[in-house]
């Protein structure tokens, strides 16, 4: 019996274990395997297979039941995520369901999931922007979080390796506040986007409308065709799985890559209750998993392990890490887990016309979505009444108006011959929340989820901080359109709840001073450093950037340092 048990625990040891199969996650399993490490992925969700998952990649409009439309009783059923701008009919399997996964919102807000392999990399909006030391130097500067224990030079090398590897299309457009990095050709704006680029560059010396940058392969490199890419088809069913590998998904790129080693263990359907502590050791020897079909407790073990579940999962994990030496949470000897929570505020939009250049027409697509306003306001200086500040995605298009008036032959006719429309413009902010200890999460002491782990309490808001960069952010717009000529325009709060941007971020953030901060420089817990985390909980502050770019660069370089430490015999 003694020697079945030894067996046993030998096949349930490796030499890492992954928590997460998402963005971050599977670069962390794809870093460790091609050095040779033994590397169990652990993923809550169902496995989904590149391609053969994608069950409605290829379908037509008219070959679903609803159109693409979500029917009033899914509406009723899951109202979290029929608020998701991709949730829809041709993509609906791809995300959880309110009931099945219930949390607390002590204040509103959308926690929008993805449950399977691969996690939201299937759903993502792809915009992939490198941050720059006005963003590593923003809390230092104002005073407002801790200062990040790193710094651009740390980590642009790391955004390079990351961005040669998935492909990334964008141009170089010399920009300070937003380094330029290793890009495929960009996707072109059309006419009047490239009008407005224009007309703003004319009025405003540090002010830029670019195309925007994307992890979609406009022109593929070798090292793309032996990962079984191709081309990006401009299809823009992105939400559905791309059977083509056109942009970057755990399934299409990281998790295949990493399998064909030979040293990946995948394992779907894999709930982690806890790390588990060795206080004898002084370090985490593994992980406590439930099966999710089954409720079958197992213990695996290893010399390292990446917490990388998704923001608000990776502290839920650690929270529910006790143990006597760590009876808050593992790590947690300062109480800041779970607080100082931050996202990306994306409540305001705004429209307008424009007549001009009707000899243009926009028949084809751009998965990049149009054009990318890099922030200019706080950069070099403070100059408004608020901190930090905003970004925003612009874009245009003539969409086909159809006469539906007559009766008879004259609506057929109508119906048949659709005419072009004016152009329409429109933009969304995309604006940095400061991190604060009121914006916080934490386990819920009664209330558990199917699988007996606590629910995760979500104590989440806007503040006037929020409020005046809206505000600004309308101005300046409309001050912007105004120049370029376009008319009718139209500001818009679209009411968005936190979280709603999917951009939740921080709660085990990085620091100098283990007093004030959970994690180093190298994203390891400062009391437990076999333990790393480097996903969005690691967050210091948010800037204005899509976030995933960096959590992949943050993530190759954390593996590539556990990796040396474990030779030198440190982990």
């Amino acid at each position: 019996m003694a020697n079945l048990a030894i067996d046993s625990i030998k096949e349930r040891t490796f030499d890492a274990i992954v928590i997460g199969s998402g963005a971050s996650g599977s670069w962390a399993a794809k870093e460790f395997t091609e050095k040779g490490l033994k590397t169990l992925l652990l993923e809550r969700g169902r496995n989904v297979e590149h391609v053969k998952d994608y069950p409605t990649t290829n379908l037509y409009p008219y070959e679903f039941e609803h159109r693409l439309e979500m029917p009033y009783e899914d509406k009723q059923k899951n109202p979290i995520a029929n608020r998701c701008y991709n949730y829809r009919e041709d993509s609906k399997h791809f995300f959880v369901k309110d009931d099945e996964h219930p949390y607390i919102q002590v204040k509103d807000f959308d926690w929008i999931r993805g449950y399977q392999v691969g996690g939201k990399s299937l759903l993502w909006a792809r915009q992939v922007q490198r941050w720059s030391d006005f963003d590593f130097e923003g809390p230092a500067r104002d005073g407002f979080s801790v200062d990040w224990p790193i710094r651009y030079k740390d980590i642009a090398p790391w955004y390079s390796y990351v961005e040669r590897f998935v492909g990334v299309s964008g141009n170089n457009d010399g920009i300070p506040e937003l380094p330029d990095g290793e890009h495929l050709p960009a996707f072109p704006l059309n006419a009047v986007e490239d009008h407005f680029s224009k007309s703003v560059a004319k009025h405003y010396k540090n002010r830029h409308v670019i195309s925007a940058r994307c992890a979609h392969l406009s022109k593929p490199n070798p090292i793309h065709i032996e990962q079984g890419r191709v081309q990006c088809q401009n299809r823009v069913l992105c939400q559905r799985g791309c059977p083509f590998g056109g942009y970057y998904s755990a399934n299409a790129v990281t998790i295949p890559w990493a399998q064909k080693t030979g040293n990946l263990t995948l394992r779907p359907h894999s709930v982690v209750h806890s790390i588990l502590y060795d206080e004898t050791k002084g370090k985490a020897t593994g992980v406590k998993v439930i099966d999710a079909n089954t409720k079958e407790e197992m213990e695996f073990f290893a010399k390292v392990i990446f917490v990388n579940a998704s923001a608000l999962n990776t502290n839920l994990i650690l929270l529910n890490s006790v143990s006597n030496r760590f009876p808050q949470g593992l790590g947690n000897d300062n109480g800041l887990m779970g607080k100082y929570v931050a996202f990306h505020n994306y409540t305001a939009t705004i429209g307008a016309e424009y007549d001009g250049l009707l000899q243009y027409r926009t028949d084809g697509r751009n998965p990049a979505g149009g054009g990318y306003i890099p922030r200019f306001r706080n950069v070099y200086r403070q100059e408004t009444d608020f901190l930090r500040g905003w970004a925003a995605g612009f874009g245009a298009g003539r969409a086909e108006i159809r006469d539906t008036s007559g009766v008879g032959s004259a609506l057929k006719d109508g119906m048949l011959n659709a005419k072009l429309g004016t152009w329409r413009v429109h933009s969304h902010m995309m604006a940095e929340t400061i991190p604060k200890e009121d914006n916080f999460v934490s386990l819920d002491a009664n209330q558990k989820d199917a699988w007996g782990i606590p629910l995760l309490r979500i104590s989440i808001d806007y503040d006037e901080n929020d409020r005046k960069m809206r505000q600004d952010y309308y101005e300046q717009m409309t001050e912007m359109y105004e120049k370029a000529g376009f008319t009718n325009i139209q500001t818009r709060d679209d009411n968005r709840r936190p979280g709603n941007d999917i951009h939740e971020m921080g709660g085990v953030r990085m620091g100098h001073d283990p007093k004030t901060s959970l994690l180093n420089k190298w994203h390891q817990l400062h009391a437990c450093q076999n333990v790393f985390v480097t996903d969005g909980a690691c967050m210091t502050s948010t800037s204005t950037q899509n976030p995933t770019l960096t959590y992949m660069a943050f993530t190759a370089r954390a593996a590539n340092y556990a990796m040396d430490e474990m030779k030198k015999g440190n982990l």
